[in-house]
């Protein structure tokens, strides 16, 4: 039993002991932590005041590069101020030789100067400049100016007379264009009308016909396009007409402007050759309608054409190389 209780006793020693090293190991990470927190705010201090230290020597840096600038800039002012003294002493001087002024009388007497500075240097520079332009004295340039200022007058004269000349070309050609373009359009309308009334004379009331110009604003240089539609055919264009439809056509487009202005006489040579026969009594008919006014004559070898005229005059060849006229009256037969 003493020994147990020896034991118990020796345990509950190092109990004690154990809770006490616990105490000091818990107030020694606490001290740690203090240490530690210690060390980082005096690190961060520490940065601080390495960045303060950077901003201070830079400061200092750009206050002596100011410094330096300001030193050249004073230098250079000396020596303008320097280069200005020279200036305005050789101004003096230049004045009192070439001008017998004194400028000092004219700073001491207080006169009000009109102009600013800049506006008299402008003006002496573009004096200077005028001079230098001037060249050396010419004792003949009264004559030169006389003599070509008399020849600008005769150039200018000639140019106003070539002026008026070509207003006056222009309006005549003005007027000639307008009176041609009156009369083109009066021509061709009247084309137009017979065009469409002879057309359909050789065809039917029902055929449409048309001429057009390709370009209205411009009749004088504008093509004409011819438009014929017989009933039952639409054509793009009278190549696509037949031979006979054609030469119909073409002649519908003769007599409307023979009918413009009549000739005493016209000559057909074998435009009937492609008609059938028809079209070739509807040519034969729009003859006989026409020789009231003018007189016709046809080159043909169709009978109905030759039957359907008032003088027949058939050549022949008797002999090799001789040929014979033998004229035939019809009006005296029907007679």
């Amino acid at each position: 039993n003493a020994e147990l209780e020896k034991v118990k006793a020796a345990i509950q020693e190092n109990l004690q002991q154990a809770d006490h090293s616990d105490d000091d190991l818990i107030e020694m990470y606490a001290q740690k932590e203090l240490l530690e927190k210690a060390t980082q705010e005096a690190e961060q201090e520490h940065y601080t005041w390495r960045g303060k230290i950077a901003e201070t020597e830079n400061e200092i840096t750009a206050l002596r590069r100011r410094k330096d600038n300001a030193e050249i800039i004073e230098n250079e002012l000396k020596d303008e101020r320097n280069n200005l003294k020279l200036e305005l002493n050789a101004l003096k001087e230049r004045l009192s030789v070439e001008f017998n002024v004194d400028i000092q009388e004219l700073l001491d007497s207080g006169i009000p100067a009109e102009e600013n500075e800049a506006e008299l240097r402008e003006k002496t520079e573009k004096m200077k400049r005028q001079l230098d332009d001037f060249g050396a004295i010419n004792p003949m340039a009264v004559e030169a100016y006389n003599e070509m200022n008399e020849r600008y007058e005769f150039i200018q004269s000639q140019k106003r007379d070539l002026a008026e000349a070509k207003a006056s070309l222009l309006a005549t050609i003005q007027e000639i264009d307008d009176t041609a373009r009156e009369k083109f359009m009066s021509a061709f309308t009247m084309v137009r009308e017979n065009f469409i009334k002879v057309f359909r004379s050789l065809f039917n009331e029902e055929d449409s016909c048309d001429l057009v110009l390709t370009d209205a604003q411009n009749p004088l240089e504008s093509d004409i396009d011819i438009i014929a539609r017989p009933k039952g055919k639409r054509p793009l264009s009278i190549n696509q007409l037949s031979g006979g439809e054609k030469t119909l056509t073409a002649t519908a487009i003769l007599f409307s402007l023979y009918l413009l202005k009549p000739a005493p006489f016209c000559i057909f040579d074998e435009v009937d050759a492609p008609l059938d026969d028809t079209n070739i009594d509807k040519f034969n008919n729009i003859i006989r309608t026409f020789s009231k006014d003018s007189q016709f004559i046809i080159v043909s070898h169709n009978k109905r054409t030759i039957a359907s005229t008032d003088v027949i005059y058939g050549v022949t060849m008797v002999e090799q190389g001789i040929s014979r006229v033998v004229p035939v009256d019809l009006r005296e037969l029907a007679d």
